[in-house]
């Protein structure tokens, strides 16, 4: 396990809430980037992770890691993000069991890999058109909601919706290499 998460770990069961803010903004986006593998809007995406962090609080799930906490945290949002989609599109369920993704083989890496990493992803999202982009950023990466990028942005809520889709299908072949890199 990485120095931080041990450090990490520690402070956890040690009933320090800072210490899970500080793994909550180490893994945040890149599980929300992972659930949308599976899932077609960035809102469920966020969900879904939002509510593996407050099980994972609330249950004092870091009680009883046996693996990394990065691992712990991926194979939680694949099941739950695999689990919304059976709950929800029956028909698409069967094709995502032939990915084959085992999050559980996830290597440590380090921080000069992760900003390398990140480099290119900000890479894809510079390359977006302009109009998908800034949806993009302000959805995604400013948090903002579909209301208020529509009223900076000075456009509909509807105009969000669709440039948003564009960026996320277009992003989606990225981030098949990006998570590619990731688990490699």
């Amino acid at each position: 396990m990485k120095q931080i998460e041990l450090e990490i770990l520690d402070r956890l069961k040690s009933g320090e809430q800072s210490a899970y803010k500080k793994l909550f903004d180490l893994y945040y986006i890149p599980l929300c980037i992972y659930s949308l593998k599976f899932v077609d809007s960035y809102d469920q995406a966020e969900d879904i992770v939002q509510e593996v962090f407050v099980e994972f609080w609330n249950k004092k799930h870091f009680m009883n890691i046996e693996s990394t906490l990065k691992a712990y945290l991926f194979v939680t949002v694949k099941n739950n993000s695999l689990r919304y989609l059976k709950k929800h599109n029956k028909l698409i369920f069967d094709s995502i069991d032939d990915l084959g993704l085992d999050i559980l083989e996830i290597e440590e890496i380090d921080q000069d890999e992760l900003n390398r990493k990140k480099e290119i992803l900000y890479k894809e999202i510079n390359a977006l058109p302009e109009k998908c982009r800034e949806v993009f950023i302000e959805i995604v990466l400013n948090d903002l909601k579909y209301k208020e990028a529509a009223e900076k942005l000075g456009v509909s809520v509807n105009t969000i919706k669709t440039n948003l889709a564009r960026a996320l299908k277009k992003l989606r072949t990225s981030l098949d290499l990006i998570v590619l890199l990731m688990l490699s």
